[in-house]
């Protein structure tokens, strides 16, 4: 008889479900409704009231039943360390999945030239003078030597980064790609002079190398991240690589140890400031691709000189989404990422292919393309003193450069931007007139008016299933169950579960989204009828606005709710790695259920944004109920 009632419960806990998910504030109530059969009362769950917290602390309590059951899951990404260097790698890893180790060489990677009247330039011994003492070899693209010097005093291409040797040679580039996210590892030669010499520091061979920094990109969401090595660190190796931030996982204990001690950690090199045009890389004739500062393009003759097309090209459009991470980095340099425009002049000739910004790609990198000098007419002191900067690292770039270069020289490669035609100088020999300059420097020091079309440069960290992110949640579900009891007898389980890829980017294993779960309980209606709006959590409630832990590791109360903080998916343990997944993932939370209660759930997924907008929450709304019949 026993067997047949077990049997008939069984069949009646088959349920009928209905998930609707609307954005906040449509009025429309988004409601779950699961109808169980009647099974046996053993523990009651209710906690709607906040005073019963620190009594309810317990063991044995709901809280602590809660923590039990769904402790390993419920944490949030890059919170295992507060060293700046370690929190920056699990943030960048939470984004961009695994980071690549640093590597300089191998054939990942290109060696950055020097050109100087049009030829090569290479260190190496003079066989024709005595001991052969280290000279500048220069060589014409049949590879034939021209002559040797012992100096180097001006280039074609002079860096405009600033603050590194202009003239510099032998620096190396690497890039790794994986799906849509690019690392690019850069093994920059500089000197305290800022000048060459015939040292052997500045040969091909010699690995030696002054600063380190590296790139992150997703070309689908245009999120970056920057860093730099140590700062009091004068010489490295690019023999070695270079470990990722944060170690290759969050167990990597000796990776983050070795981190620690080879980045720096400050962040106080505003690295947006050059690289703040849509895209991570800075493609000036510096930098040697074959599309810009050879006057016939990837066909022009001493393009044998240059890396080719090592670096992929990237339009800078207005609309692109562009947001950079490390909770570290945009704290201390929020005030440049919320300033910053980007601009287009419609009908401009420099707008017919991207756009500027009021950073340096409009400000130095314009007018060093353009061969002008920054000018706002009646200018403020501040902005005076400013473009007066900007005037002086532009001399200095001027200096380094050969007359060869010049527009008036044999190689007519400066400026190497030309209205309507961009790089391709073989097009046209009409130079940007002062009206169209004058518009354009205007925007660029952010003096100009609505004819910019100013837009802020960095967009809005996404939340779940918004903002270009069209991943959500499905497939909601409870499932009424047993567990063993402490006491003995059998505790009532009332599973919550979903599913939902962690697609933004395309990252497999991108890991910056967790779920808010927030709970309220009540009686079962003697007329059942759908829950109405106001019973089920608030907003605010599941957000955790006024969070108060009952239990470690996220479980407490919020308002009347009880909630479940920062959950993750199955299986994914505090402070490891997700393996990649191109699938829905299983999420799940289990809930001590009671005969007699409705439990109303309220689900909101959430992204960590790893900069000053902390976290985003998605504006739809998942709202789900299951009624608890005991009865015979």
């Amino acid at each position: 008889m026993r067997e047949r009632n077990v049997a008939r419960l069984v069949h009646l806990a088959a349920a009928i479900a209905v998930v609707i998910a609307l954005p906040i504030g449509w009025g429309i109530r988004a409601s779950r409704e699961l109808h169980a059969g009647h099974l046996e009362e053993v523990r009651p769950f209710s906690v709607r009231d906040p005073k019963a917290t620190a009594a309810g602390t317990r063991a044995g309590s709901p809280y602590d039943l809660l923590l039990q059951w769904n402790g390993d899951v419920l944490w949030a990404p890059a919170t295992a360390s507060t060293d700046p260097v370690t929190k920056f790698g699990d943030e960048a890893r939470s984004v961009f999945g695994p980071m690549p180790d640093g590597v300089c060489t191998g054939p990942n990677s290109r060696l950055v030239g020097l050109e100087v009247d049009g030829n090569a330039v290479r260190l190496e011994p003079n066989p024709s003078k005595a001991e052969s003492p280290l000279e500048f070899a220069h060589r014409n693209t049949d590879g034939r030597l021209l002559k040797w010097t012992a100096a180097v005093d001006r280039c074609d291409k002079p860096s405009l980064a600033g603050d590194v040797t202009f003239c510099a040679m032998n620096s190396r580039v690497g890039r790794i790609a994986r799906d849509h996210v690019q690392w690019l590892f850069l093994c920059r030669k500089s000197s305290e002079s800022l000048e060459i010499e015939a040292d052997s520091y500045w040969t091909e061979t010699d690995p030696r190398f002054s600063r380190y920094s590296a790139i992150g990109f997703n070309d689908i969401t245009g999120e970056i991240a920057f860093l730099d090595g140590r700062k009091d660190r004068s010489v490295f190796d690019w023999r070695e690589r270079f470990p990722a931030p944060g170690g290759s996982s969050y167990g990597d204990s000796a990776g983050r140890r070795v981190a620690k001690d080879l980045y720096d950690g400050s962040a106080k090199v505003d690295c947006v400031l050059c690289h703040d045009n849509k895209k991570p890389t800075v493609i000036d004739p510096h930098m040697q691709q074959a599309r810009v500062g050879y006057f016939q393009g990837r066909h022009d003759p001493r393009a044998v000189f240059s890396m080719g097309n090592f670096l992929p090209a990237r339009v800078a459009r207005q609309d692109l989404p562009f947001r950079v991470i490390g909770s570290g980095y945009s704290a201390l340099h929020a005030a440049t990422l919320r300033d910053a425009r980007s601009f287009m002049i419609a009908g401009h000739p420099c707008s017919d292919c991207h756009s500027l910004t009021t950073l340096e790609s409009g400000r130095r990198f314009a007018a060093d393309a353009t061969g002008k000098t920054p000018v706002i007419p009646n200018a403020t002191m501040m902005q005076n003193a400013a473009i007066f900067a900007q005037k002086v690292a532009l001399r200095l770039v001027q200096n380094h450069r050969t007359e060869w270069a010049s527009a008036s020289g044999p190689g007519r490669i400066s400026p190497w931007m030309i209205p309507e035609h961009g790089g391709n100088l073989w097009k046209g020999v009409r130079g940007l007139n002062d009206e169209d300059w004058l518009r354009l420097s205007q925007c660029a020091w952010g003096a100009g008016g609505s004819e910019c079309g100013y837009r802020p440069l960095f967009t809005q960290c996404p939340a779940p299933g918004g903002g270009g992110d069209t991943f959500v949640p499905t497939d909601f579900s409870t499932d009424l169950r047993f567990r063993p009891a402490a006491t003995g007898g059998a505790q009532r389980v009332l599973s919550l579960s979903w599913k939902y890829l962690n697609g933004y980017g395309y990252v497999p294993a991108r890991d910056d989204v967790r779920f808010n779960v927030a709970i309220e309980t009540m009686d079962v209606p003697l007329v059942r009828r759908p829950p109405a709006q106001q019973e089920y959590p608030t907003i605010d409630e599941a957000k955790g606005i006024g969070f108060a832990a009952a239990a470690a590791g996220g479980v407490g109360t919020s308002g009347s709710a009880t909630l479940l903080q920062d959950v993750s998916f199955t299986g994914h343990k505090k402070w490891t790695d997700p393996a990649p997944s191109n699938i829905a993932r299983l999420y799940s939370v289990d809930v001590p259920a009671a005969c007699g209660k409705r439990y109303l759930f309220r689900v909101v997924p959430k992204r960590f944004c790893f900069d000053n907008s902390d976290v985003r929450f998605s504006e739809a709304e998942y709202l789900l109920y299951k009624d608890i019949d005991c009865g015979i």
